[in-house]
């Protein structure tokens, strides 16, 4: 018995029995297109054996959904309007939400009350899914709403192996990055890191690492100097590094608009780049395009990387749920102007 006798069984239940999302057990309810055979069959299936009797709440739950997808963004840094790396996912987010006739608010908590707020919007019913962007490590809440049968597909490293997640493979792109700097002759390779409470920075760290290895050169902590994604403290960073080790040659920095704040500090210190010091950026922005000389990154597909974390949620909500998937995306080296043999 999943009910007491006498009374009728809450649309919770049904969605636990069916095994799928109380959204999908609204939308059968309803008559929705948005549900697949399999999802549809495991809950009529289930209506009929505890011969469960909608109220007008659960008729109206598909409603109020208005096929909404959140978009949750926790930025204490600030670098939402201002890193090209959050407008090119946000871009293709929105195109793949698009294609599966899926709307999308954003979240964006900046505080423990905004957090709370966001959660309570989440948990209320509101939205179909909830896609995750910037998580540190640790963060729970990406589990504590799947819990309650809501998808979710995070975006970067998946904190869950139950929750589905795009990525792209960080490790080797810093590792294709660093190489290239050993393969040029570079015998002092500093490095700038993203924000190390982030898997993505760790993996980018462990990259540099790899190769430095490989390359038979030494690991040295003094120039692994932490910039958090901000320019601003990119520019402060590359000039501890110039105080420590004033004749490196090489700098892998962990994002463009970091490499692009670096490099103007490594010009104005007298020194050429790339015949003195080769610089390296990951991600391959707009920022790559537009520093002087151009700059040598590592590409990844962020817009692709958007449009699969939408159309995985897409699925996942269609179906009601199942299996997760990950998807990691390969890097690529692209090598313009800032990286070159050593003379």
């Amino acid at each position: 018995m999943i009910h007491e006798a006498g009374r009728n069984p809450t649309i919770q239940e049904v969605a636990r029995l069916a095994g799928v999302s109380q959204s999908t057990v609204s939308r059968v309810i309803n008559g929705s297109p948005r549900v697949s055979a399999t999802a549809r069959a495991a809950v009529e299936q289930v209506i009929a054996r505890v011969e469960y009797v909608p109220n007008n709440s659960a008729r109206n739950l598909a409603q109020r959904h208005s096929d909404t997808v959140a978009v949750v963004i926790p930025d204490p840094a600030n670098r939402l309007f201002g890193d090209p790396f959050f407008a090119s996912l946000l871009g293709g987010i929105t195109a793949g939400l698009t294609d599966n006739d899926l709307q999308l608010v954003l979240l964006r908590p900046l505080s423990q009350r905004d957090d709370e707020r966001a959660q309570a919007y989440l948990r209320g019913g509101h939205v179909e899914g909830a896609i995750f962007v910037g998580l540190v490590i640790g963060d729970t809440r990406p589990r504590r709403l799947f819990d309650r049968g809501v998808p979710v597909v995070v975006v970067g490293s998946a904190p869950d192996p139950a929750i589905s997640n795009v990525d792209c493979d960080n490790r080797e792109g810093a590792r294709l990055a660093t190489a290239h700097l050993v393969e040029c002759g570079r015998l002092k390779i500093a490095t700038i890191t993203g924000a190390l409470e982030g898997v993505s920075a760790q993996e980018r760290l462990a990259g540099y690492r790899d190769a430095l290895a490989a390359g038979g050169l030494e690991v040295d902590p003094r120039l692994e100097v932490p910039g958090d994604y901000d320019p601003e403290l990119a520019v402060e960073a590359a000039k501890l590094i110039l105080q420590r080790e004033p004749d490196i040659d090489g700098l892998f920095v962990a994002s463009d608009t970091m490499a692009a704040a670096a490099l103007r500090v490594i010009q104005d210190s007298g020194r050429r780049v790339p015949e003195d010091v080769s610089i390296v950026g990951f991600d391959d922005s707009a920022v790559a395009r537009m520093t002087r000389p151009l700059l040598t990154t590592v590409a990844q597909p962020t817009e692709a990387m958007g449009r699969e974390a939408a159309n995985l949620l897409a699925g996942l909500i269609g179906a009601g749920g199942g299996a997760p998937r990950h998807v990691v995306f390969a890097p690529a080296l692209v090598v313009r102007e800032t990286s070159a043999a050593r003379l």
